[in-house]
């Protein structure tokens, strides 16, 4: 929820601040700029709940916390690349690769009750998946909306 809560947040915010500044609406680069700062807030938590993290990631996976500080890492590279217009494109493509490939661990986790922030096995469980399958598609599409058709 929280990511979600950033991401629409920070597009408002965007919007507005794009406006001010380029003098016109750019709503394909307030939603690039949202998707990032939603990136960063997300590899945030690679770093303060790595353990927990680790926890998502199933047992015949080995180092499971050098996983999870390298896919926080490469969320910032996502969040840069999607501001450079260059890159854009490229990045928005690598981004919903990325968000497919994350979804399995969202799934053992629910299956699992991990509770990422405590590092505990008390999490939501299945009921989770209710809502974090569509946020992931909301995700996707963002991404494929702001980056690659635009």
């Amino acid at each position: 929820m929280k990511p979600l809560i950033v991401l629409l947040l920070s597009f408002v915010v965007s919007i507005f601040v794009v406006k001010w500044i380029n003098k016109e609406y750019d709503f394909a680069l307030s939603a690039r700029i949202a998707m990032s700062i939603m990136l960063v807030f997300t590899a945030i938590g690679h770093f303060a709940f790595t353990k927990g993290m680790s926890m998502m990631i199933p047992k015949f996976i080995p180092y499971k916390e050098t996983f999870v500080y390298l896919t926080g890492l490469f969320e910032i590279l996502l969040a840069i690349g999607l501001l450079i217009p260059r890159l854009k494109q490229f990045t928005g493509y690598t981004l919903i690769i990325f968000l497919v490939l994350m979804l399995p661990a969202n799934i053992y986790s629910s299956i699992n009750h991990v509770n990422y922030q405590k590092g505990t096995f008390d999490g939501h469980g299945l009921v989770y998946l209710w809502f974090r399958i569509p946020l992931q598609i909301l995700f996707i599409i963002w991404t494929y909306i702001c980056s690659i058709r635009i």
